[in-house]
């Protein structure tokens, strides 16, 4: 095993385990994550019910468990929505230059100018509450992040030798970017979206606790905290198992990201 891949290992099966069991959450959890139980509400952590149960006598631990499939897809959906989208704007503005190039720089400057979740706040609360919606509003500004690296990496490579060759031997400008340019800044692409996933999780989970996300009675972790947030002194375990969720995910995904940074060399500013 090459020594510069062994260090990534332990990061790579956490954040594999994480998916594994948001891939197979509906075979994990061991009671029904929607069937209420009134009799049963806010019981305390125990052998039948291990993170005890909600407000309406929901088993926790099966919440939180469904609830990585709900946030973990919603992230890494909307991760590869304005992954590909910023790299193609960025690759083709860098490539081709001209007025294509200056109308959608511009265009990414007037959306850096609004803070992130400030915007998608306000987009969200305009589109209405739902995920797809607080999805939709973190991706209008998202993109803007992949569109300048991916162009910053292509005007860095675009007079070099190999493109001057593939110019001359007759290949398109389509075959130029996707065969000769991409491969060449997937690296610092792949290391930004890896460190974008914690950030992504949190913001939706942001939206969710804010009732603009995901609504109930869906098992989602920001929504979860958002139920319980009036039992934190009576029934705390209520809003500390979806927020201990949401740390231990957030954290191995930055710390994978940190890793891979370090496999492909060089820190991204």
């Amino acid at each position: 095993m090459s020594e510069k891949i062994r260090p990534l290992l332990p990061n790579l099966i956490l954040a594999g385990i994480i998916i594994f069991v948001a891939v197979f959450a509906n075979f994990l959890t061991p009671h029904d994550p929607y069937l209420q139980n009134l009799e049963g509400a806010l019981a305390p952590p125990s052998s039948q019910n291990f993170l005890g149960t909600d407000r309406y006598g929901r088993d926790i631990l099966s919440r939180v468990i469904v609830g990585s499939q709900t946030t973990l897809f919603a992230a890494l959906l909307l991760l590869l929505t304005i992954t590909t989208f910023g790299t193609l704007i960025g690759m083709i503005c860098g490539f081709k230059g001209g007025k294509v190039d200056i109308f959608l720089m511009r265009l990414s400057d007037l959306f850096l100018a609004f803070p992130q979740m400030v915007f998608a706040i306000a987009a969200a609360g305009i589109l209405g509450g739902g995920l797809f919606n607080a999805a939709m509003a973190l991706a209008v500004i998202g993109w803007t992040k992949y569109a300048r690296l991916s162009r910053s990496l292509v005007l860095t490579i675009r007079e070099s030798d190999f493109i001057s060759a593939a110019k001359i031997s007759g290949a398109t400008s389509t075959k130029i970017i996707f065969r000769h340019i991409l491969p060449n800044i997937v690296g610092p692409i792949l290391v930004t979206s890896a460190l974008d996933i914690g950030t992504i999780i949190m913001e939706l989970a942001g939206l969710s606790f804010l009732g603009l996300g995901a609504q109930p009675p869906t098992a989602e972790w920001g929504a979860m905290m958002n139920n319980g947030r009036v039992f934190l002194q009576t029934a705390p375990w209520v809003i500390l198992s979806p927020g201990v969720a949401i740390f231990l995910t957030v954290a191995i995904f930055n710390l994978l990201g940190d890793k891979l940074r370090d496999y492909f060399g060089g820190d991204l500013k």
